[in-house]
């Protein structure tokens, strides 16, 4: 039982030594970082059917207008 101890106690005391010393582990790391190429972006919108529907739109009531009446020859 008494040796039982001392192996037991042995051991804590070889743990606390290695825990109480200083352990550094030394890394590097090299990263290279190559250059961005920045070009602009040329982004061409067709908006010419939205135009030529608002259009119709607004000139709908006059087509409507002109189809009532008949045209004088």
């Amino acid at each position: 039982m008494i040796r039982k101890c001392f192996v037991i106690f042995g051991a804590i005391l070889l743990v606390s030594a290695f825990g109480c010393t200083r352990h550094e582990v030394k890394t590097e790391s090299k990263v290279e970082v190559a250059p961005i190429k920045v070009e602009p972006i040329h982004i061409t919108i067709d908006l010419n059917i939205k135009i030529d529907k608002e259009l119709d739109d607004f000139f709908s009531d006059l087509d409507e207008e002109a189809a009532e009446t008949p045209a004088d020859e």
